[in-house]
């Protein structure tokens, strides 16, 4: 095999070179999290200072552990007084305490998960590429520099309404147009209004693996998206090739995020419209005859809200409802509206190639209802 010596190794100079550029990988990668890390730093610590801000201006002063005990010191007599008869005070004291305490956690919580990403990111994860301990040439390439935001505020306050009989009618016709969708086999609608009707509020992860195995119009768009920037990206590229004097080089790449909706029906009635990106890394390595091999490390990205909007209607199943009775119930606390994100497996698309990249349906993974809401897991699929 060209590149390797007769034992089946790897030559040392290819080696290097693959070395280089995972040198250029990983320390894009670590320049990224530290500069995201002080923005998140910075929020914290600002979040951190304004509980203790507050805690003072409500009369209290903080020690250096972050306790907050009443100020007599800055107290007249009366209200010094006062607070020591007060029997609820020990308890306001205690709130004080852990409010500052929760914006200290989330702060250290941060600070470990900084701390990990940043082993990840300088963890050598490849044991084929001819070094132990090198350069991690995977270090989050493909993560998108993309931030989602909420398009709109969906029905609004959750809970700010008290449920009627009503509404517990709505919800009973929920839970049917839910089980609905996993009899006729919309298990992705079904899986998504189950989370809605859980109340939890967290983001769910959705399985773009198997959107892009179940919607052929979704795999089309996905593909013009590369083939729209794709010379570009090979353009800059190869002049960064060339400029590294035939060394292997890679660069971060990422499309444009757009607006797109779902036409596979139990995409549709799951997710709908959506934002999506490609993001990834374009590599450049010298070939046997040090001719450039280019080469695309991509992933595609998902975001959504789930809502309802007023004014349509949305069968399910046996059942039709309403799409402002189904907000309500978000309204009166008995479901809650929740982000969506979700990524793709990494896929390569060869540069050198001319014409639409062929993005292929893929491995779906297995199938499932609601009641198997990890189906999409990788250590699941």
């Amino acid at each position: 095999m060209a590149g390797r010596g007769p034992t089946g190794r790897r030559s040392p100079l290819r080696v290097t070179r693959n070395e280089y550029g995972n040198a250029q990988i990983q320390a894009r990668a670590v320049a990224a999290l530290l500069r995201d890390a002080e923005t998140l730093f910075n929020e914290l610590r600002g979040k951190v200072k304004a509980a203790v801000a507050e805690a003072v201006a409500a009369g209290m002063k903080v020690s250096e552990g972050g306790n907050a005990s009443f100020d007599f010191s800055k107290a007249d007599a009366a209200t010094a007084n006062a607070a020591r008869h007060d029997p609820g005070l020990a308890e306001v004291e205690r709130s004080w305490t852990h409010r500052i305490q929760q914006a200290v956690d989330a702060f250290e919580e941060a600070d470990h998960g900084v701390k990990l990403a940043l082993v990840d990111a300088v963890t050598d994860t490849n044991l084929n590429d001819g070094t132990f301990g090198g350069f991690n040439g995977k270090a989050g390439i493909l993560d998108p520099a993309y931030q989602w935001h909420q398009a709109d505020p969906g029905a609004g306050g959750f809970g700010s309404e008290e449920p009627t009989a009503h509404d517990a009618f709505l919800l009973s016709q929920a839970e049917t147009m839910m089980a609905g969708g996993d009899l006729i086999g919309n298990t992705e609608a079904s899986r998504n209004l189950a989370h809605y009707l859980g109340g939890t509020g967290t983001t769910l992860r959705l399985d773009i693996d198997r959107a892009m195995s179940d919607d052929s119009s979704f795999r089309s768009a996905v593909a013009s998206d590369i083939s729209n920037h794709q010379e570009q990206w090979k353009k800059e590229a190869l002049d960064a090739f060339k400029k590294s004097g035939g060394a292997p080089v890679s660069i971060p790449v990422e499309t444009k995020a757009v607006g797109g909706t779902f036409e596979d029906r139990n995409w549709y009635l799951g997710v709908g419209s959506h934002m999506r990106n490609v993001s990834g890394n374009v590599s450049v390595v010298p070939d046997a005859h040090g001719q450039p091999k280019i080469t695309m490390d991509y992933q595609v990205n998902v975001w959504d809200r789930y809502n309802w909007d007023a004014g349509k209607e949305t069968p399910i199943g046996p059942v039709t409802i309403k799409d402002a009775d189904m907000a309500r119930l978000h309204t009166v606390g008995l479901a809650q509206e929740f982000d969506m994100h979700g990524t793709s497996s990494s896929r390569q698309h060869d540069l050198g190639s001319a014409g639409t990249p062929d993005v292929s349906a893929g491995d779906p993974g297995r199938d499932g209802t609601r009641k198997d809401p990890a189906r999409g897991e990788e250590e699941n699929r």
